[in-house]
């Protein structure tokens, strides 16, 4: 189903595939955290959150286990001392590219 399958009458928008995907991806940071990722595999959280720059250590903990829970990114952590965790996408996520890809060439055409 794609935009032009759309008619509103019977779907409600949250119910279509395009309604999935704003669910795992939208919000002010995921996207942001899902390129940083795909352009820096893997990141310390530390790291992340200085890229990232005005993000909280609370939203980005949140936006992460989100992005864990609906599989898209991946949580390694080491056992020493002090603690080490550093974050990578999931495959699922990586099938996602190609769009952040096409989105950067728009923002590349109509800046």
């Amino acid at each position: 189903m794609g935009i032009s399958d759309f008619n509103g009458e019977n779907t409600a928008i949250q119910d279509t595939p395009f309604g999935y995907t704003m669910s795992v991806i939208g919000g002010k940071w995921k996207m942001i955290i899902l390129y940083l990722l795909a352009a820096r595999q893997p990141v310390r959280f530390n790291e992340m959150q200085r890229q990232i720059g005005a993000i909280t250590y609370k939203v980005l903990s949140a936006q992460l286990k989100e992005l864990e829970a609906d599989g898209l990114v991946k949580r390694k952590e080491f056992p020493q001392i002090p603690p080490k965790v550093e974050y990578s996408l999931t495959l699922k996520a990586q099938t996602l590219l190609p769009v952040l890809e096409q989105l950067c060439e728009w923002g590349t055409q109509n800046r």
